[in-house]
């Protein structure tokens, strides 16, 4: 990704203290660039068929960088740049002069072997910065993890937030460290051999910090509302740009091996070909030599965007994959309100169809499509994630919900099972403490962003009525409260828990990772999943692979199988998860 090929933001002209700045600003009678204590009046350029509708203002510059600059609307109003690739002070302030970055290239995983570390960088360490993210990493790659996902970065506003509220996406945020820290935090995970994903938002813009209405409403659809706000335009070539240029910064600048879209069933676009396919296709062009992974979450349970040609990955690579979070949890808790009431009525069976095909819901009550069809390896599976524990009113773990002995069973079905595994940071050593939504909004959108909380929860068991227990979102010691716990990390019983994952990992490396590639469609069946006996079979290549299960309640005969017994969860516990590998 050369730097003369983006369309967005400051570019600089290779040796020289030239800057090319560009801003569709479609609403702008006239845009001037404050720069140097003077306001610089831009040009107004048609579009091109490769920037799309006209509305785009130009202006060349001489300035070193590290220079601050704003885009100046007719009344006055000094904005930041959609694009901004650093800024000066927060989200409302000006944005900074940054010359594009050259990352040192690496690509030593294939995705069948990747073991997924989800983490939050701002609570990941007590520092909460991506170099002392970085520090950690030796550990996780010991441990058996390959792969590092990082929850969004992109500057929001305040100093602390999941990432998902985003104004600024090509900006690192400042709580974490500079844009060079994240860069080397990304040469560090591929020192240790551990791919680096990064989850970015292309579906909204944060609450504050957004100007782009103020300049181009046309980016937005005024027919179409997201849950977090106005829809956005994808249908025109700008808007189309900013997205794609945007993964292509994130993958070609900073190193990241693949990105991990956020909820793209908000992506809505009539477009041919959609936007998501077009992203697709250029970045695997554009980033030749090196597979990149695209995965994505998305509640619709659609395939077509993972489909594999002669078995290469053409598209998206794999899908955050909720049912089999879903009816697990309700198999480990019992809990059925919200989004759990779908996998009330047969878990179990729920479950193991997810295991054996993917989805649970292939087209029953009208959501999803048939899945069987594709590789396991196009599904991450998960018992906990950022969504599904800090969407909890008090974000309890997983561990604080269930028995340990039917946690030790899931957590063996869910390492040794042939699709990728995720874990949400903590998991690996039994973390207790929650992860908790937080923000650090001020004002009228903090209290509606605590309003809106409570009222989220107020008709949920235990907080039936006004919902007051529900934690303050804004309150600074809910972020705090949501901090790895060191110490629970390094105790007997975090210990204990880290030696378990650390066998079931190798294992995986060992003995069901060399089978993984030559897996295809249609591997799974389930053979059982009644009476709280289950048993799976997954035909890989030449391999079977079969788990046999048995969860609390249940009768301890299980259906026989015709492997080597590969692994087993404690002898006469209340659920006991058995696997067994029968190769050629």
């Amino acid at each position: 990704m050369t730097a003369d090929r983006y369309t967005w933001g400051a570019v600089p002209r290779a040796g020289t203290d030239q800057w090319s700045l560009r801003l569709w600003a479609p609403d702008a009678d006239a845009v001037a660039v404050s720069i140097g204590g003077a306001d610089h009046p831009m040009r107004a350029a048609e579009g091109s068929a490769h920037t799309g509708d006209p509305g785009w203002f130009t202006l060349d510059v001489a300035a070193p960088s590290g220079t601050a600059y704003a885009f100046v609307m007719p009344d006055g109003l000094a904005v930041p740049d959609p694009a901004a690739r650093r800024q000066e002070n927060g989200v409302h302030g000006p944005s900074l002069l940054t010359p594009p970055r050259m990352c040192r290239g690496w690509c030593d995983r294939p995705w069948e072997e990747a073991v997924i570390y989800e983490l939050h960088v701002g609570t990941f360490t007590e520092a909460g910065t991506f170099r002392a993210a970085a520090a950690e990493f030796s550990r996780l790659a010991a441990l058996g993890f390959t792969a590092i996902e990082i929850m969004p970065v992109a500057q929001f506003a305040g100093d602390r937030g999941w990432g998902y509220d985003g104004v600024l996406p090509y900006a690192p945020h400042p709580a974490y460290g500079t844009p060079d820290d994240l860069a080397a935090m990304v040469e560090t995970a591929h020192d240790h051999g551990l791919i680096v994903l990064l989850d970015v938002v292309y579906n909204h813009f944060g609450p504050d910090g957004n100007y782009l209405h103020a300049y181009a409403e046309r980016f937005f659809d005024a027919a179409r509302q997201t849950p977090w706000g106005a829809g956005i335009d994808y249908t025109r070539r700008p808007v189309r740009r900013f997205f794609i240029e945007n993964a292509l910064y994130w993958l070609g600048e900073f190193g990241f091996d693949g990105l991990r879209l956020d909820a793209i069933d908000q992506i809505v676009d009539p477009s041919e070909p959609e936007l998501l396919v077009e992203m697709a296709g250029e970045l695997r062009a554009r980033l030749p030599g090196c597979p990149v992974h695209l995965t994505t979450e998305d509640n619709r349970n659609v395939t077509h965007l993972h489909e594999r040609r002669d078995g290469v990955v053409v598209g998206y690579t794999a899908e955050w994959n909720d049912d089999f979070h879903n009816a697990a949890h309700v198999l480990a808790t019992g809990e059925t309100e919200g989004y759990y009431a779908a996998f009330a009525s047969d878990p179990l069976g729920q479950f193991g169809r997810a295991l054996a095909e993917g989805f649970a819901f292939q087209g029953e009550d009208g959501r999803g499509e048939p899945s069987a069809h594709l590789p396991p390896v196009a599904f991450v599976d998960f018992l906990q994630n950022h969504d599904q524990t800090g969407n909890r009113a008090r974000g309890e773990r997983l561990i604080s919900l269930t028995d340990a002995d039917t946690l030790e069973a899931l957590g063996a079905i869910h390492l040794l099972s042939p699709h990728i595994p995720l874990m949400f940071m903590g998991e690996e050593y039994g973390e207790t403490r929650p992860f908790l939504f937080f923000a650090g909004f001020e004002g009228d959108l903090a209290a509606a962003v605590r309003e809106g909380r409570r009222r989220e929860f107020a008709g949920f068991t235990g907080f039936e009525g006004t919902g007051v227990d529900v934690p303050d979102p804004i309150d600074r010691q809910v972020m705090e409260a949501s901090r790895l716990d060191p110490s629970r990390r390094d105790s007997p019983a975090g210990q204990g828990v880290q030696d378990r994952v650390r066998r079931l990992l190798d294992l995986r490396r060992t003995r069901i990772v060399p089978h993984l590639r030559r897996a295809g469609g249609y591997t799974g069946t389930v053979l059982k999943a009644a009476d709280g006996v289950l048993a799976v079979d997954w035909r890989l290549g030449d391999a079977l692979l079969q788990l046999r299960a048995a969860f609390p309640g249940a009768p301890r005969d299980m259906l026989p199988a015709a492997g080597v017994e590969l692994h087993r969860t404690a002898p006469g516990a209340a659920a006991t998860a058995v696997h067994f590998l029968k190769e050629a």
